[in-house]
């Protein structure tokens, strides 16, 4: 079982170094390897998982592609520019919100040039509204209704009697609040703008110029408006369908499972929002929300199909080897997500490969919601798009990575957020 681990392992650390599909086209050679050579039997790959996340990133891109994202980052503008002096609170909730309602946190890269900005004409450190609104748009991937992860979770324990609103009643407070305090904890990270080496230095060499440049023109205010509005709509449909299963349509006694409600739903959200805006069906494959989250379907093929293979393959082993030390410490399990996030690079890939291994231990389902927000630590190693693209749009150098790598702008604020977010839900549960 070792060497078999030893080759997973492999597989995941060569996929995430490759980038973009190469996670998921690494875990195919992981069950190459498990099946052909150790003789595991594969398990079923998971088709329901993929084909929402497919669903929901085509609604997602159809919005993008009417400019439904660009209206948003308008509305996130103003607000931060009417706001400046609390660009430092502000930031991450804006973030949030955006992850919240795409189900992706690839869409903060059009406002974090506004947060640098904001920052920068504000004399306030960028780094510190920066580092906390990236953390953020990761956070809110374990509180959006349908990110990939939520939905992956919610598909491994709808054996449990658990719907869609018993997992977001303990993990949208609960990253609300790790984000909160993150962001109160960054007010005061490093020197004020002013006074650090660095922007001085630029500022010496002529390298920070007045930047007059308008983000995000919008072609047709209507059209955006109305796809913003059509996947909110379809967004709170999923949140009720999932709550309240008695209303959903039944047939022989049972109610229409909700892989198929939020196929359904979102598959038509998206048709609607090309008709109503009169959009071309090949733009929204062209556009970021589209190709990140074809890279996490791809992901979620190999990386989970591979986990799930290893699991049930070694099951009696691993449950009467570890069994014990969870059940007496279940943040040890915790403490696995983390880090398994950290080499997967994908929350909703963290969740189909180690939460299977939680339930065959007998871990109580709301435990592992408690837990869930532990999957966002691939703030960890910083190298994470988001995260470059925060550093780069920072052009006063404060936002960047420290001598001993992991000693970078995002660390503080994202561990703060984790610790908090796990904390505030082992709360939630035991008052639920």
């Amino acid at each position: 079982m070792i060497i078999q681990l030893l080759f997973v392992l492999a597989a995941i650390i060569v996929g995430a170094r490759l980038g973009g599909m190469g996670l998921g086209v690494m875990g195919g050679v992981g069950i190459a390897v498990l099946v052909f050579v150790f003789g595991l039997e594969p398990t079923t790959p998971p088709i329901d998982v993929m084909l929402m996340i497919a669903a929901v990133i085509s609604a997602a891109a159809s919005m993008q592609a009417a400019g439904g994202l660009d209206y948003l980052v308008k509305l996130a503008e103003k607000l931060l520019r009417k706001n400046p002096s609390q660009v430092t609170i502000l930031s991450p909730l804006v973030t949030y919100a955006f992850t919240f309602v795409a189900g992706t946190g690839h869409v903060a890269y059009s406002v974090l040039p506004v947060i640098a900005e904001v920052a920068r004409e504000t004399k306030i450190r960028p780094e510190r509204p920066l580092g906390i609104a990236v953390i953020a748009s990761q956070q809110a991937i374990t509180a959006s209704p349908i990110s990939a992860a939520t939905v992956a979770l919610l598909g491994l324990l709808t054996g449990f009697d658990i719907t869609l609103f018993d997992i977001l009643k303990v993990t949208i407070p609960a990253t609300l609040v790790g984000v909160l305090v993150g962001a109160f904890f960054s007010r005061k990270v490093g020197k004020e703008l002013e006074d650090d080496p660095e922007y001085q230095r630029r500022v010496k060499e002529g390298m920070i110029v007045e930047n007059n440049q308008k983000y995000n023109e919008i072609r047709s205010s209507a059209r955006a408006k109305w796809s913003v509005i059509l996947f909110l709509i379809s967004t709170a449909l999923i949140v009720v369908f999932g709550s309240i299963p008695s209303i959903r349509p039944s047939f022989n006694g049972t109610p229409v499972d909700m892989p198929a409600i939020i196929e359904i739903l979102m598959l038509s959200t998206a048709a609607i929002i090309l008709l109503v805006s009169k959009t071309n069906g090949i733009a929204p494959t062209q556009g970021s929300v589209f190709i990140a989250g074809m890279q996490a379907v791809i992901a979620i093929f190999g990386i989970a199909w591979m986990g799930d293979t290893f699991i049930h393959g070694n099951i009696e082993t691993l449950t009467g080897s570890i069994e014990g030390f969870v059940r007496q410490m279940p943040w040890l399990f915790g403490l696995a997500l983390f880090v398994m996030s950290i080499l997967l690079y994908s929350q909703a890939a963290t969740v189909r490969a180690i939460v299977p291994l939680g339930i065959a231990l007998g871990m109580s389902p709301m435990m592992l919601i408690a837990l869930f927000p532990a999957v966002n630590g691939y703030f960890f190693i910083p190298n994470y798009p988001t995260i470059v693209a925060a550093i780069n749009f920072d052009r006063t150098g404060t936002t960047g990575i420290g001598k001993w790598i992991l000693n970078h702008s995002f660390m503080m604020p994202g561990m703060v957020a984790t610790i908090v977010a796990i904390l505030t839900g082992l709360a939630l549960i035991h008052i639920y």
